[in-house]
């Protein structure tokens, strides 16, 4: 039985995310379906 869910991760810099998004895609099946870049001035 395939099951989906739904997850989102907030960092706080390019490696952070590149560090989680590579967990997540050694550890299931996952999709990248979008990212947003956040400038704080």
């Amino acid at each position: 039985m395939q099951q989906e869910a739904l997850g989102m991760v907030e960092t706080k810099g390019l490696v952070s995310a590149i560090e989680a998004a590579d967990t997540m895609v050694k550890s299931a099946n996952v999709t990248l379906v979008g990212y947003e870049k956040l400038v704080q001035d």
